[in-house]
């Protein structure tokens, strides 16, 4: 991993040979700065710097949803409920149907950390906590739907 630091950005190399001497969960500060830099590199800074926030928010400071990408939908749109898959599509979660499918099917996608079974799951107001629900695509993605 210290490598790719050294491979794939302008780290100076002073910063990553202090990195190098790090051993068991220190590691994490190294693996920290190897995501920016390389999503720097990528997307650029900006987006490094938003990556970076929605991380902290997740994963240290107590699941906060502030920082998280969020889609609005209407209350109304949820009357007779909308299709799991219909609303993967409405948050820019997948790219089809298909590929909606395809990772409900092999267990890729939960509801405020309930895996859902089938793409037949009809998301209802029920699903809903203080106004919003949280989609968690894979291991990494997440994102929030927020009632309006």
């Amino acid at each position: 991993m210290i490598k790719c630091l050294k491979l794939l950005t302008f780290v100076p190399m002073e910063e990553i040979e202090e990195y190098a001497k790090l051993k068991d969960q220190e590691i994490n500060i190294a693996k920290k700065r190897l995501a920016f830099e390389v999503t720097k590199l990528i997307h650029g800074e900006e987006e490094a710097l938003n990556a970076q926030k929605t991380a902290e928010a997740l994963f240290v400071k107590g699941a906060s949803t502030d920082n998280m990408p969020t889609t609005e939908i209407a209350s109304n749109e949820l009357t007779d409920g909308i299709n799991i898959v219909d609303l993967l599509l409405k948050t820019k979660l997948i790219p089809s149907k298909g590929e909606g499918r395809r990772l409900i099917e092999q267990g890729g996608i939960s509801i405020n950390d309930n895996k859902v079974e089938g793409f037949d799951k009809s998301v209802t107001m029920g699903d809903f906590n203080n106004g919003e629900l949280i989609i968690k695509k894979g291991k990494k993605t997440y994102h929030r739907v927020k009632l309006v």
